[in-house]
């Protein structure tokens, strides 16, 4: 059987296992959102426990392999209750993700310009007012392509959950190597399956970026940016003023 023959013919299979991946990194990163949004707020928190506890986590999390952090959660949660294998590679992923994120978030809100937030609240807004409505959309904006490549590393690591035994993309391609003996062709068949969910993930954070960046007011190059004959800087607009005064007196 040729590579294309196979390819069509398991194509079912590997249409389903890469549901299982999607709908596994969906609820992995949506726990890790929120985990992170509380870690990134414990990390700039003005109580220092706070700062450490968040410290901490991070720096457990960020210095373990993802590998071990899914056996350590599946085998010992697994002492204390039954886990089903895809709630454990959904907790050990969002835990793991969620400290990354965490730190994505703080520089995200970190780059805000403080004289921004204090205007806005000079102005007579809300802590919370200030929050969602200026920093919350400019840390979004900032952090979207770094949040964009997190999701993407979330949807590949989520085939090391196939050591605990889920039958995901991954463990779909281990299974026909093993009954086929062809391990070349189904490794290069989910390889596939991965690059298209990555590229459709990308190709979504790229029209996020593009719809959260129109109403940027674009740079005026230099060269155009004179008195409309390209010759100079900019002037005030109380000069343009004087200098149309002068020119209808003249």
């Amino acid at each position: 059987m040729s590579f294309f023959e196979m390819l069509v013919d398991y194509a079912p299979l590997f249409i389903e296992a890469s549901w299982v991946t999607l709908r596994l990194t969906a609820v992995a990163l949506a726990i890790a959102l929120v985990l992170g949004a509380v870690i990134a707020w414990m990390a700039m928190s003005r109580f220092r426990p706070l700062r450490w506890l968040a410290t901490a986590y991070i720096g457990v999390i960020r210095g373990t392999p993802l590998i071990a952090q899914i056996f350590v959660l599946y085998f010992g949660i697994s002492e204390i209750a039954k886990m089903p294998a895809f709630w454990a590679g959904a907790l050990a992923l969002a835990a793991h993700n969620s400290a990354y994120i965490a730190e994505i978030f703080r520089s995200g809100f970190q780059a805000v310009p403080k004289g921004l937030v204090e205007a806005s609240r000079s102005l007579g807004m809300s802590r919370r007012s200030t929050l969602r409505r200026i920093q919350a959309p400019l840390a979004l904006r900032t952090t979207l392509p770094v949040l964009g490549n997190q999701f993407i590393i979330a949807v590949k690591d989520s085939s090391l959950v196939s050591f605990i035994g889920m039958t995901e993309l991954f463990q779909t391609s281990r299974n026909l190597q093993a009954q086929n003996y062809a391990p070349l062709e189904m490794y290069l068949m989910v390889s596939i399956y991965y690059l298209i969910i990555v590229l459709a993930l990308t190709f979504v954070v790229h029209r996020l970026e593009r719809s959260l960046n129109k109403h940027r007011r674009p740079v005026e190059p230099s060269s155009s940016a004179g008195d409309g004959d390209g010759s100079g800087p900019s002037l005030p607009a109380w000069v343009k003023g004087r200098r149309a005064e002068r020119g209808a007196t003249s």
